[in-house]
């Protein structure tokens, strides 16, 4: 099937074209019909199925075609609300479509003058939007279309009593179209409560659940070694943009900030930054200015940036369904990608647990040492010397050793140095196969010897 086969207004297919578009993924294939045929819709698909433009280009080219003169897109977080409406702009600009963007955290001035003005297309997260329509800013935009997108992202953000309202001031005859990667229950009664006779798709089980166009690994690691893994992967991988995902918002900070200190291209991304300063560095990601992005999951949400070669989980997600979204940020628009875990023995069972609930090919994979300190090494860990603070017992310490010669002692220290670079170099991180079987068989000689010891104590 290729995009020419849709009826779309002719203008529309040079944004398609531009954008890179070659065919109709699974979920555009099944939502563009419905849309079009104007039919209420709940979609189930992940972040990165290409499901804006599977909504957005049905609303484009109703809009093009004078079918619908607005529409309203609902996205839980500012960054994905910048995300879609510029992807929206971008598909629709040669037929005159004009997007706004409306959140929290600036002046209401410039988003009530656009939306007065008649911009087409609205993208809004709930608390802004849900503040102008309360206060009677925007009462005469009345969309005809109404998409909610990343429903389930916006239940687990606490947004579900915002949107119910929101909708109180959306006419009743309007079109809905219901997005959520998950259906837990209270989506389904919101579902319920907001559509009308909706038809239900899903491309989840046809995403193959984690894309097999993701090379997967994982490294069975010391705990100590995390930092030191992370590094030699990305000094040794062919990468280009890289997601490195820890569990808390601290992790991020300090992972960031070791990795900058070794010279990589790297900036955090959590939600006790300052909007402005994560707009700040999601911008620089997206164009490259910054190639590795350190973020927690909820910062992370809805965050779509092309070409990310490798993912890294520093630490493995709390569930599978994490670490299902984590990896599909990688594999994109037919491109292979690399997820990357690192994982301790005590962390091996969740993995394991993981693997087997999403259907995971995942292989084990150990970092191999290098050659040693070449010309560059030298330059590099010289220059790290030289950054060295100064330790106060450091004087002492010369003192101390008396009087050999100044020449001979910084010579002696410059090879403790060097031998410790070149261990940490040339040393393999990670357990092979027959450490991981020897780990493993340990665990169950200790699981057995537990359940004989619990069987003992019943029979007393």
């Amino acid at each position: 099937m290729k995009f020419s086969d849709f009826d779309f207004h002719p203008d529309l297919f040079r944004g398609i074209k531009i954008a890179g578009f070659k065919e109709p993924s699974p979920i555009q294939k099944m939502a563009i019909p419905i849309v079009a045929n104007g039919s209420d819709m709940v979609g189930q698909a992940h972040t990165g199925t290409g499901k804006t433009a599977a909504f957005g280009l049905p609303i484009i080219d109703k809009i093009a075609k004078g079918e619908i003169e607005r529409a309203l897109v609902i996205t839980p977080t500012r960054e994905l609300a910048t995300q879609v409406a510029d992807e929206l702009y971008h598909l629709g600009r040669f037929a005159g479509i004009r997007t706004l963007t409306v959140y929290g955290g600036v002046g209401y001035g410039r988003q009530i003058a656009l939306i007065h003005k008649g911009v087409q297309i609205v993208v809004a997260t709930p608390g802004r939007l849900k503040d102008l329509y309360k206060k009677g800013k925007i009462e005469t935009f009345n969309p005809e279309i109404v998409v909610l997108d990343e429903a389930d992202e916006m239940l687990d953000m606490g947004f579900l009593d915002e949107i119910k309202e929101i909708f109180e001031y959306i006419p009743q005859n309007r079109q809905t179209l219901l997005f959520s990667a998950t259906m837990p229950e209270p989506i389904k009664a919101l579902a319920n409560d907001i559509l009308y006779k909706p038809e239900f798709i899903s491309v989840v089980d046809q995403e193959e659940t984690t894309n097999n166009i993701i090379d997967q690994r994982y490294y069975v690691i010391n705990e100590e070694q995390r930092d030191e893994a992370l590094v030699r992967l990305l000094e040794t991988e062919e990468t280009n943009k890289c997601l490195v995902f820890c569990r808390m918002k601290r992790e991020v900070e300090r992972v960031a900030e070791h990795l900058e200190a070794m010279g990589f291209n790297a900036k955090g991304l959590h939600g006790d930054m300052e909007q402005m300063e994560r707009d700040e560095v999601v911008k620089a990601y997206r164009k490259g200015q910054v190639k590795i992005m350190v973020a927690t999951d909820v910062a992370a949400r809805g965050l779509d940036v092309k070409d990310v070669t490798h993912v890294f989980n520093y630490h493995i997600p709390f569930d599978p369904q994490s670490y299902v979204h984590r990896i599909g940020r990688t594999g994109r628009a037919g491109k292979s990608g690399q997820a990357i875990t690192l994982v301790t023995t005590e962390e091996f069972r969740e993995l394991q647990r993981i693997q087997k609930e999403v259907g995971a090919h995942m292989r084990l994979s150990t970092i191999e040492g290098g050659e040693g300190i070449d010309e560059s090494g030298r330059e590099y860990l010289a220059e790290q010397i030289r950054d060295i603070p100064i330790h106060p017992d450091a004087s002492a310490m010369v003192a101390f050793m008396g009087e050999m010669d100044q020449q001979i002692l910084l010579e002696k220290l410059m090879s403790r140095i060097i031998e410790q670079e070149h261990h940490a170099m040339t040393s393999r991180i990670g357990f092979d196969q027959e450490m991981v079987d020897d780990m493993m068989q340990n665990y169950a000689d200790e699981q057995k010897v537990t359940r004989q010891n619990n069987r003992r104590k019943k029979r007393r």
